[in-house]
Order: structure tokens, then sequence, then C-alpha cells
């Protein structure tokens, strides 16, 4: 005999059940921590929120990278401990300590995956997943702020073929912790599991941008823009004029898109 509707509710409250199968979740508060962008923060409620698996995606030159870096450098400016793992061996220490970041609160994981296996495709496979492993580990770790996975420059095809359950896992690992998880990629990974996801891209714009925090400059006079996103100054490369997208966001129903600019270091 089928168990009325009213007992089964009955039965999945007394065991906590409930809010996932009859009701709808409520929305849950996350700490947050400033990535140093004065105006992608406001729009976060903060900044990236703690204890989720975040994304940060968009193609080669998209300025994900300087993105990253102020991350980076916000995090341990806070005194807080990061970890990148850094699947292509691909993060310039230089550039990073220009960027701010201090080096002795970071710990770098470096990969050995290739963007152009050609025919050693499984080579490629293992890689990640060795990554990926090294980055669990991390997470399991504790005690870091960030922890960042980049794949960014990864064959596309060796990604998807990960599980979906490994995004799961990641996200019940962080859950509750003060760690921000965030994958960086050229486009979104964990799809349900991810609590944020920011899409960045080149800017079709000569439009001039006002100062939106560390990194971020104005357009001034003397710079050059060349209304691909790329900006020149007396034959130098200055920058890159990007727009940062909230493609999705677990803590807040406004997608917005916000213009920004990048200074070269």
């Amino acid at each position: 005999m089928p168990l009325p509707r009213a007992d089964l509710e009955s039965l999945l409250r007394a065991r906590h059940l409930d809010r996932t199968l009859t009701t709808a979740l409520p929305p849950v508060e996350y700490d947050a921590a400033a990535c140093g962008i004065t105006a992608l923060d406001v729009h976060l409620g903060g900044g990236f929120p703690r204890g989720q698996v975040s994304e940060l995606v968009g193609p080669r030159s998209s300025g994900r990278t300087s993105l990253l870096h102020q991350m980076l450098a916000a995090a341990t400016a806070r005194g807080e401990l990061v970890a990148l793992v850094d699947a292509l061996d691909m993060f310039d220490v230089e550039s990073a300590s220009a960027a701010g970041i201090d080096l002795d609160r970071l710990l770098w994981i470096r990969g050995h995956v290739v963007s152009n296996p050609g025919m050693c495709r499984d080579l490629n496979q293992r890689a990640l997943e060795q990554a990926l492993r090294a980055f669990t580990l991390v997470l399991q770790a504790g005690n870091f702020g960030l922890v960042a996975f980049d794949v960014a420059e990864a064959p596309t095809h060796a990604i998807r073929r990960l599980p979906f359950t490994t995004w799961l896992r990641l996200q019940r690992m962080v859950e509750g912790s003060q760690t921000i998880c965030l994958l960086v990629g050229s486009e979104p990974m964990a799809r349900s599991s991810a609590g944020l996801t920011l899409r960045v891209a080149m800017r079709d714009s000569r439009v001039g941008i006002r100062d939106l925090g560390s990194g971020i400059r104005d357009l001034g006079l003397g710079i050059r823009d060349l209304g691909l996103g790329i900006r020149f100054s007396d034959r130098l490369f200055d920058g890159l004029n990007i727009d940062a997208r909230i493609v999705r966001s677990r803590s807040r129903d406004d997608h917005v898109c916000l213009p920004l600019s990048t200074v070269a270091c």
C-alpha cells in the first residue's frame, strides 16, 4: 500500500530531509573575501564566497590571469596562505611578484599537462587527474584562504572526461570552511555545483574607464585603444580592456557585466 504524502513528509521532517525534497532551500549566507577590485567586490556582495566552488573562466588573453593574480595578491595581503595548482606549468613568478603576490605565502604546485598533446591524449588525462589529486589534498589540508586549480589552457576533451561527481566532491570538501575554491578555465567546468561563475572577455570599446581599484586604471591621455580591448602607449603594451560578467551566483540574483581595465606589469 502506498504511503500517503502527508506521512512521507512527516517522516522526512523527522530525519531532517524535508528541505531536500519537499521545500525550496532557503538562501545560504557565506563569508566573502574581497578580490581587490572595488567595483567587482561590491557586485559580488563583498567578494568571492568562502566555502564554495567558484569559477573564473574566459578565453586566452581575456584578463583571467590578471584577475587570478589580483585575487592571490589580495589574499596574501590579508596574511592568508594561498595555493595554486598550475596544471600546465605556466605560472610566471616575476609577473606574480609584480602584481603584489607575497610569494612566501604561496604554495605553487606545478603540473605537466600540455595544451597540444597530439596522439598522447592518455598521458594528458593521467597528468590532469594527478593535478586534481594534488588539488584535493591541498583542500583537505585546510588553512588556505584561496586554493586555485588553473587548467585554462588544458585540452577541453580532457577536462570533459573528468566525472561530474568530481565537482560535487570538491564542494563537499570546502563547504563550511573559510577557503575559496577557485577553478580557472576557458569555459565553465563545475556546472550546477559552482557557487559563482565569473566570465571575462576582451571588450570591443573605446569608452574610457574610471578607476576601479588596485590593478585597474583609467584610459588616461596618451593611451591608445585599438577597439579590440588591447591598449598601447608609446609602442608598448599597456593592458587590456575587459568585461567581467557574473554568469551565476548562488548567493545573489543579479547577473551583471562590469567594464574593467588591466595594467601590464
